[in-house]
């Protein structure tokens, strides 16, 4: 059985950093406070490493895992000191679950509240949404097949800004997937590093 390699999502996060910081020196060049989303100010980019937390259905004498590694990467602007909009992909790694492997990954949007950049605590919350996809081969039928659909998501996050453009950051997400049993959800608790712009 041939199984999707993480190595690939991390590639994928890794170039969209690349370009992301490319693209926020070229808005900081051409204009002081500028942002990659329209509308928006004090433009940020960050990537968080962690853990997943599968809910997916489990089979009757199957063995299920839940847990795998979780990255994501993000973009974000914000409308004013408090409220902004983020844009992000995150992979959710694959777990051996119902006797093969379940993947979800997705892109999410989400409105994002803050508190103002003065402070050095960052505490976020994020509500929005995720056009996940979901791929589950198992030797049950019931269990196997994909899923493609916007579902809602949201999150909280602590951090800690270093200076004006640095800060750690230690996010909790829930997103909510269309697997073959049903909607469900996966969580993930991730740190990671966010600058600004």
């Amino acid at each position: 059985m041939t199984h999707l390699s993480f190595r690939g999502p991390v590639r994928t996060a890794a170039a969209l950093a690349c370009l992301a910081l490319a693209l926020g020196a070229q808005a900081q060049g051409s204009r002081s406070g500028g942002s990659m989303i329209p509308y928006t100010t004090s433009s940020y980019i960050g990537l968080n490493v962690g853990s997943s937390d599968y809910h997916a259905g489990c089979a009757p004498g199957l063995s299920c895992d839940d847990t795998e590694t979780a990255a994501k990467i993000f973009v974000g602007g914000m409308f004013n000191d408090v409220v902004g909009l983020e844009l992000g992909y995150v992979h959710l790694g694959e777990v051996d679950r119902n006797g093969g492997v379940v993947r979800a990954h997705g892109v999410n949007i989400s409105l994002v509240g803050q508190l103002p950049m003065s402070s050095p605590l960052l505490l976020t919350g994020r509500v929005g949404t995720i056009y996940g996809r979901t791929k589950n081969e198992s030797v049950n039928p019931a269990y196997a097949g994909t899923g493609t659909a916007w579902k809602p998501a949201w999150g909280v996050g602590v951090g800690y800004r270093f200076n004006p453009q640095w800060a750690v950051v230690l996010d909790w997400d829930q997103y909510r997937f269309d697997f073959p049993t049903g909607s469900d959800r996966v969580d993930s608790l991730t740190l990671g590093v966010r600058a600004s712009f």
